[in-house]
């Protein structure tokens, strides 16, 4: 009847002469074996290809060095080139589903001594040129070739490659194949562009939707499309997230949506009086309307915020849902390492608010906190940890603002380690506190580990054999040191119960253990 059959090749084979009782898995090898012993097929191995199309129809682009005559495709010679693309007043697809330079006929009909032709008007695509353009930078000034030979082998491989999956897919995998003609050329001495790959995670929507009751126009609210009356019969419409806050409708943008599509929309509210939406995580795109314009985010927030909430979001490889709402904490953050400097900006004259900054001597509780985020943030960049990084600098942030710590040579320090992940308002406090140059141009902190040092270690102290308390004790504290300070100590004091120590375990950095 089909609903017992085992459609798997982990089906035992019946009614199938020598294949009897084998699993389909073991039985395809044998039966090839004997199609081979009879003499009646030959084992072969079929691949499907799918060929890519390298022309385009457009005007930007690398134009092809042809000339077609006669129908035949005649390579211009090595002095016509390069070939370079024509000035162009206006773009407009050509006649016969060509491209735009099928438009310039100047430029497209050739004409010589014997004959001519037309110039082939398609152009290459995008990674005719995007494959091996690394290679460029390494020699870029270079006007007899694409990358001198002994420049290529001092630079060698490009050391990390970062982009999404779906960009891996098109052009690193030309890249390489680029890279394995030059190398086999003998133009380059490595035959892999790329010494490592990092491949980051798509920023993913947050998509809202209305649920609409099937044949009318009304809109019954996320919570209540439960109820017996809805209970399928509710269709749910991806409806624009930049007329929703967090989960909540607004009811009179809706409206006017689409051009008043929904203009008599009638709705079905919570107790509360709002329109709660259907959530769900997709992929960002225009027709789910979950995008969100960057401009928009910038233009209220800032650059610095809007790039450093996107590395909050999460691990760097992994896909993760964009939530205007959680940006407000990173924004808060910068905000707070401001008020490290000066207090708020003056909203009327869009100026710096009082200096608090100073040049005192920081103390060692303070170099502490800065040396600790620096080593956090050199460790965190190197693995493409950015996420963690910047949970590091709030906490750097909290710190020094719970310490009072306003000492320029401190915050000088932090702004350069913070600049690669907010540039722009590293460099307006930079210039604010007189140094010179771009922050850009500053030497990178060195690490000191000394500030990391503990002063002191906290010792479990045992009476017998069981952990009864625990002490504090400096780091350098020898064991004469150790013993008066426990044998001192009123909490320990009164396990011992009068007891003479008959035996005192000191293990330097670990633990103390007193036997009466």
């Amino acid at each position: 009847n089909g609903e017992e059959a085992n459609s798997t090749k982990d089906a035992k084979l019946q009614n199938s002469g020598f294949l009897d009782g084998m699993l389909m898995k073991d039985a395809i090898a044998v039966a090839i074996n004997k199609i081979e012993e009879l003499n009646i097929g030959k084992r072969k191995i079929n691949y499907r290809m799918r060929d890519a199309g390298f022309s385009r129809q457009r005007y930007w682009g690398e134009p092809f060095p042809i000339i077609w005559e006669d129908e035949i495709a005649v390579p211009l010679t090595e002095n016509q080139l390069p070939l370079e693309l024509p000035h162009a007043e206006k773009y407009g697809p050509g006649p016969n589903g060509e491209g735009p330079l099928a438009n310039m006929e100047d430029w497209v009909m050739i004409y010589h001594v014997g004959g001519g032709g037309a110039r082939e008007t398609s152009t290459m695509p995008g990674y005719a040129g995007s494959s091996w353009y690394f290679l460029r930078y390494m020699d870029p000034h270079n006007t007899d070739t694409f990358c001198d030979r002994k420049v290529s082998d001092y630079w060698n491989q490009v050391d990390v490659y970062v982009g999404g999956t779906e960009h891996a897919v098109g052009h690193l995998l030309y890249s390489r194949m680029w890279t394995k003609v030059l190398y086999d050329l003998g133009y380059i001495g490595f035959d892999e562009p790329f010494k490592k790959l990092v491949n980051q995670g798509m920023i993913q929507g947050s998509s809202r939707f209305v649920y609409r009751v099937k044949g009318t126009s009304k809109f019954v609210s996320q919570n209540l499309k439960s109820r017996t009356e809805y209970v399928d019969l509710t269709d749910p419409i991806h409806v624009d997230v930049n007329i929703v806050d967090g989960f909540q409708l607004n009811l009179e943008e809706f409206k006017k949506w689409k051009n008043g599509e929904y203009a008599n929309a009638e709705f079905i509210l919570e107790d509360d009086g709002k329109y709660i939406c259907g959530a769900e995580v997709e992929k960002m795109s225009k027709s789910k309307y979950n995008t969100v314009n960057p401009d928009v985010l910038v233009d209220k927030y800032g650059a610095d915020t809007f790039r450093m909430y996107e590395m909050f979001l999460g691990p760097v490889d992994q896909s993760k849902p964009w939530d205007t709402k959680g940006i407000e904490g990173v924004h808060r953050f910068l905000k707070k390492l401001w008020r490290l400097f000066y207090t708020d900006v003056n909203p009327a004259t869009n100026a710096p608010g009082k200096q608090v900054w100073n040049n005192e001597k920081p103390t060692n509780a303070e170099y502490k906190i800065l040396h600790k985020t620096i080593k956090k943030i050199e460790q965190d960049t190197e693995n493409f940890s950015y996420n963690t990084a910047v949970a590091a600098f709030m906490i750097a942030v909290n710190e020094m603002a719970d310490a009072k710590c306003f000492k320029k040579e401190i915050l000088s320090q932090l702004l350069v380690i913070l600049s690669p992940y907010a540039p722009h308002i590293t460099e307006e406090l930079w210039s604010l506190l007189g140094c010179e140059g771009s922050i850009l141009d500053a030497v990178y902190p060195t690490l000191e580990e000394k500030y990391l040092v503990e002063a002191t270690k906290e010792y479990p102290v045992s009476i017998n054999g069981k952990m009864r308390s625990s002490i504090n004790l400096p780091t350098e504290v020898t064991e004469e040191e150790a013993r008066q300070a426990v044998l001192s100590n009123e909490a320990i004091l009164k396990w011992l119960e009068g007891k003479d120590v008959k035996k005192f375990i000191f293990v330097k950095g670990r633990m103390i253990n007193v036997v009466v």
